[in-house]
């Protein structure tokens, strides 16, 4: 089969490997679709903390099972499906807890042997599978994962209809992040980024405001201008740029929540007396529980909010090179690139 591999830093090589033989639990997928998400641009990169080059990319996607193990009952041949792509293994926290992300050792797309979802064929157990109604096409299946980031999130700032929400970056996570904050009826959301076409995606999607915050200095204050009165509720960070903590504080209001939910890199700077003097939040989010995955599906399968309006380009996988450098060097309008196997 073909499969995409980062090989190093900012190299991408298409290569003929073996389809990988199935275990009695798992479930081989023809794969329609892949996406390119913001931490396969980290590995791409050579800065992923877990998943390193030469590697098959992604954990995105969407297609058809093809072949199933002998003890698998919950699928069968023919079924269309999508991927929660991580698997929480050992004694630990995670384990304990039923929060597959706080697992000690966790098991994703790209580590160990098991593959990367931009192939012809991707391996899944079956308790990771999840199925698509017939409502779903593959380009909303392959948004089921992003978005469960944006649910996750969500439900760690403890969303209700009536917050003053700020998303900052109008990146894929950011913009699903909105639309899992809009599906939770909040009607002010004011999103900020540096380019104008993610802003306006960000605008079509149901943003209330939208700021460009290039060599603006005023921007905080001009986003408080945009409520009626006060600061925010919530703020969420999806995009991990140097002061943005400082930043998202600036904009709470006393008591608020501020929900990480971008991949940082290095330290950040804490304004401690704001956040202590004024009792606000800073939480930690990482991926997803499968209670996020099933409302992300639920979200795109009533179909009252847009996701696909974050695609931006749709791919054959004989052109992931192509993609990768769009999305890391934000060319060509660039939102989210899917890389299609059909």
């Amino acid at each position: 089969m073909k499969a995409v591999f980062v090989e190093a830093a900012e190299q991408i090589s298409i290569k003929d490997i073996e389809v990988p033989v199935l275990k009695e639990d798992e479930v081989l997928i023809k794969v329609a679709v892949a996406g390119i998400c913001g931490s396969d641009i980290h590995t791409y990169k050579g800065l992923h903390p877990f998943r390193k080059p030469p590697v098959v990319i992604g954990h995105e996607v969407a297609g058809e099972v093809v072949q199933i193990g002998e003890s698998v009952t919950n699928f069968k041949v023919g079924d269309r499906v999508t991927v929660e792509p991580q698997i929480g293994t050992g004694e630990s926290e995670g384990i304990m807890t039923g929060n597959v992300n706080y697992s000690d050792e966790r098991l994703a797309p790209g580590m160990g042997d098991w593959l990367g979802t931009m192939a012809e064929f991707f391996v899944s157990p079956e308790a990771q599978a999840v199925k698509l109604p017939d409502s779903v096409s593959y380009d909303q299946g392959v948004l089921v994962e992003p978005l469960a980031v944006g649910v996750h999130a969500a439900y760690k700032a403890d969303i209700k209809s009536t917050d003053r929400v700020a998303i900052l970056g109008a990146g894929p996570i950011g913009l699903l992040t909105l639309i899992a904050v809009k599906a939770k009826g909040v009607t002010d959301i004011v999103v900020t980024d540096v380019l104008d076409y993610s802003l306006d995606v960000a605008k079509e999607m149901g943003a209330s405001n939208v700021i460009n915050i290039k060599d603006n200095a005023n921007w905080i204050q001009e986003a408080k201008l945009t409520l009626d009165k006060g600061s925010f509720d919530k703020v969420f960070i999806t995009a991990g740029v140097p002061g943005i903590i400082n930043d998202s504080l600036n904009l709470l209001r006393k008591g608020g929540r501020v929900v990480t939910v971008a991949m940082f890199h290095g330290q950040q700077s804490v304004d401690i007396e704001q956040l202590q003097q004024n009792e606000k939040e800073i939480v930690g989010c990482m991926t997803y529980n499968r209670p996020d995955t099933e409302e992300a599906l639920e979200i795109i399968a009533k179909g009252e909010l847009d996701v696909e309006k974050v695609i931006s380009h749709k791919l054959p996988y004989q052109q992931a090179d192509k993609g990768f450098t769009i999305v890391n060097k934000k060319q060509d309008n660039s939102v989210k690139v899917l890389v299609s196997f059909e």
